[in-house]
């Protein structure tokens, strides 16, 4: 867990499930490489959501993994995003498991949306909030047949965005559709 630096506030929630996920995700095949399938849905996501930054992201114990990326130059480079805030080319797949918001939304196991991340205190403290800039956040989990939550997809802006009710339930349709097309990736359907 990691605390901000006057020592009060949780940054990181406590992830009891992590090795049941990185078990999970062994077998499946998932979290390792990038995957051209979930570059497209996170395309599709980008899109639907009207989002500049859409992502399909695996959670291990230390480190977030975007097997699906979209960005708005679509540049995938292998730099974690810290980096590319401090102005390396292109987000990277990889970022620290205390950065962002999809490890609260796994840990939760439901969807979470920050229209402007400022107005929470809980997630302003965030570093991607000073070190990347984004005031925005939508996402949901990946849960699957097994009830193991794999990690989200989600959506991030640099400016506030008012996602509605209706960006709530796009959110986790198209999260369940995913899981959906995970499932027939087991069972040889894909």
């Amino acid at each position: 867990m990691t605390y901000d630096p006057t020592g009060h506030l949780l940054l990181t929630p406590i992830d009891k499930e992590a090795p049941d996920r990185v078990r999970r995700l062994r077998e499946l095949g998932l979290g390792e490489r990038p995957d051209p399938a979930f570059d497209e849905f996170a395309q599709r996501l980008a899109e639907v959501t009207g989002a500049p930054f859409s992502m399909v992201n695996f959670i291990d114990e230390n480190r977030q993994f975007f097997a699906g990326l979209h960005t708005p130059g679509g540049s995938h480079s292998g730099s974690d995003l810290g980096a590319a805030a401090a102005g390396a080319s292109g987000v990277g797949r990889f970022m620290a498991r205390d950065h962002g918001y999809c490890p609260h939304v796994v840990v939760r196991r439901k969807a979470l949306v920050l229209e402007d991340v400022c107005d929470y205190p809980r997630f302003a403290g965030n570093p991607v909030v000073d070190e990347i800039g984004i005031r925005s956040y939508m996402g949901a989990p990946l849960i699957d047949r097994t009830g193991v939550a794999l990690g989200t997809i989600c959506v991030v802006d640099t400016d506030v965005r008012p996602w509605g009710r209706s960006g709530l339930e796009t959110i986790k349709q198209m999260a369940a559709e995913l899981v959906e097309q995970i499932h027939r990736r087991e069972d040889g359907r894909f």
